[in-house]
């Protein structure tokens, strides 16, 4: 009898745990994926779907060529710890690269990139 109560208390704490956390994924951006916009946007701005860990977070800007554009300031939201951020200067007309690089609260990391355009 002890048993069965072990083992029925078991499974329903098993019931009552939260799911393991699915990964932070990309939700959207600005500029948006695949994007073009006229002239240069100030930031890159990326939302996801779970909260960062702002130390292992990293969100960078490539140029055609492969140089790194953007500022090197990229953070998460203090307001809004599921977007992170960049810096970027006047970009010239062209294609950008966007790299991320995140650690969601639930440990599970994810990557990935796309590409937007600068029209003049």
């Amino acid at each position: 009898m002890k048993r069965a109560a072990i083992v029925v208390c078991g499974v329903a704490l098993i019931g009552l745990a939260p799911g393991a956390g699915a990964h932070a994924f990309l939700d959207h951006a600005a500029p948006a994926v695949g994007s073009a916009v006229h002239g240069s946007p100030a930031t890159v701005k990326l939302w996801f779907t779970q909260e960062l860990e702002p130390a292992f977070s990293t969100l960078r800007v490539l140029d055609r060529n492969g140089k790194q554009v953007d500022s090197g300031d990229s953070r998460v939201d203090r307001a809004n710890a599921t977007a992170l951020q960049v810096s970027i200067p006047r970009l010239a007309p062209g294609t950008y690269r966007v790299l991320w690089r995140v650690l969601s609260v639930d440990t599970h990391v994810t990557e990935g990139d796309f590409v937007f355009d600068v029209l003049p």
